[in-house]
């Protein structure tokens, strides 16, 4: 006697349980233009390494002998597999069962999905489509009660926000609870036109008068620009390779050490377009953005949330291959100001970075706090000081580069001022307690009104600050460490390197030491034999 009969009976029920929500189902989704749960997880992760884990969980149908003649699978997907070879955890809802209804949900394997990723210590991939697990009204009528509403494992969602990089991609409608399972992550995505996401979707909200569609409501237009998403996308396949490229900076877990990657850069690339990047004209607008690139490993900056809180840029790159947080300011969006979302953005980026101890670059031009009635009314002070008690209290090594203007608190806000720092700052540098070009008028008024020629007065004065301002003199007092040329690439040795290069690999080796070893000393620091470090 062998268990063959057996053995046939639970393949039956795998290919009962591959048919998702049956072939109509499945061709719904596709005639919308949605890929069903396991094409997304195919598409995912690195071929042939996803194991499944409760395939032929759902609810069986039987005759009256008590034999099985179907299987509607249950409208999660779930199990380990790898990306770039690192174990992760991906999921996906299936929206062909019932649309990620309660009725068609086994509450203990979203509730196992979740326990799986902090307990084994590795990254979870949440792609939700429909209410994911969420309740629905029909649900009373089978349970012949209501009940006060919980969410079953909910605990488990915020250990894998505290412990593991976390990464939520909205595939299509999400509502009550996927749009809660989608928003607690570290990165969420939406696809433009295929993706929506609000509290409760236009039926509901039509009850109040209000009417509306998906993609009026809740589309990834308002979702990007306000902060509750962090990336528009234009397909599925788009979404899984920035999923993919985000983990590929982080750790699998806080605690370990963000991998090194060799992004094949020269030690002695030097990029000349970074002496005329910043323009000499005060007022004139320049790229951030090509700045970043510039100073970074080729290839390697990958910026989120780009969309809101646009006066601040918030990306990771590399340097020497370690991975780096980069913050920078935008001088194309309100001259860089900072205003309220552009604080709250700065402020979780920071607790990012910290919590999986990436070293932060932090590129500056700031103007200080956005002013006027707008930014009063929207709360900047508050959000700005938020953003910068992050920055005060991030124990991950911050240098600062002063590409131009560092003006006011929010300027102050570069890095911890109380703590050892390090900041460079390029010839470009400009920086005080307010902008001279504001104040002459008003600090030099009385004198201003005796001149015979003001114009002329106002001149000479103006020039004459211009050379007081002069970073240099900073410099003379110790009040910046070091001026550095914007275009140097510096080699980077066990012996004889520069100091600028010295310390980005002091940050990538501290930032994944010290917190395992607290009794780190520079002595125990050993430098890597190589590395760039271009512009800094």
């Amino acid at each position: 006697m062998t268990w063959q009969a057996e053995i046939d009976e639970l393949r039956r029920r795998e290919g009962l349980a591959e048919k998702m929500g049956g072939a109509d189902k499945v061709a719904r989704q596709h005639g919308r233009g949605k890929l069903d749960a396991r094409a997304r997880i195919a598409g995912l992760v690195d071929p042939g390494s996803f194991r499944e884990i409760g395939k032929i969980a759902g609810k069986g149908q039987y005759d009256a002998a008590g034999e099985l003649t179907d299987l509607s699978a249950s409208n999660l997907i779930f199990g380990r597999a790898d990306i770039e070879g690192r174990a992760v955890v991906a999921s996906a809802d299936d929206f062909t069962v019932r649309g990620g209804a309660a009725e068609a949900a086994i509450y203990r394997k979203f509730v196992q999905c979740e326990k799986m990723a902090h307990t084994l210590g590795i990254p979870i991939i949440r792609m939700i489509d429909g209410t994911g697990g969420g309740g629905s009204v029909r649900t009373l009528e089978d349970i012949g009660a209501t009940y006060v509403p919980a969410v079953p494992g909910w605990s488990d969602v915020i250990r894998n926000l505290d412990g593991v990089p976390v990464v939520a991609l909205a595939l299509g409608p999400t509502a009550g609870l996927g749009a809660a399972r989608d928003v607690a992550s570290h990165y969420s995505i939406m696809v433009k036109g295929l993706s929506q996401l609000f509290a409760a979707g236009p039926a509901v909200v039509e009850a109040l008068g209000e009417a509306s569609d998906k993609e009026s409501l809740g589309g990834s237009a308002i979702h990007t620009r306000n902060g509750v998403v962090d990336e528009e996308v234009a397909s599925e396949a788009e979404a899984f390779l920035r999923a993919r490229r985000f983990l590929s900076y982080l750790p699998s877990r806080v605690g370990q050490s963000a991998p090194r990657t060799e992004t094949g850069d020269r030690i002695d690339r030097r990029e000349d377009l970074l002496i005329s990047a910043v323009p000499r004209d005060p007022k004139q607008v320049y790229s951030m953005r090509k700045i970043a690139e510039a100073v970074a490993d080729k290839g390697s900056v990958f910026e989120m949330g780009r969309q809101w809180g646009r006066a601040a840029i918030t990306a990771f790159a590399r340097f020497d291959g370690w991975p780096v947080a980069l913050l920078a300011s935008d001088p194309s969006f309100l001259g860089g100001s900072w205003e309220a979302r552009t604080s709250e953005k700065v402020e979780r980026f920071v607790k990012l970075a910290d919590q999986f101890r990436l070293p932060i670059v932090h590129l500056v031009d700031n103007p200080g706090f956005m002013i006027g009635l707008a930014a009063e009314t929207s709360g900047t002070i508050r959000y700005g000081v938020q953003a910068m008690n992050a920055i005060y209290r991030a124990t991950v090594p911050l240098a600062s580069i002063i590409v131009r203007r560092a003006y006011g608190i929010a300027g102050s806000a570069m890095s911890n001022a109380d703590e050892f720092q390090y900041r460079f700052a390029w010839p470009s540098g400009d920086w005080g307690s307010l902008p001279i070009e504001g104040g002459i008028e008003v600090a030099y008024k009385s004198e201003l009104e005796q001149a015979a020629d003001p114009a002329a007065h106002l001149a000479m004065i103006r020039d004459r600050l211009n050379k007081v301002r002069s970073p240099f003199r900073t410099a003379e007092r110790y009040a910046v460490e070091d001026i550095i040329d914007p275009r140097v690439a510096v080699r980077v040795r066990r012996t004889g390197m520069g100091e600028a290069g010295r310390f980005l690999r002091q940050w990538a080796v501290l930032a994944h030491t010290k917190r395992e070893h607290p009794g780190w000393s520079a002595s125990r620091y050993q430098v890597p034999r190589r590395g760039t470090c271009h512009g800094l």
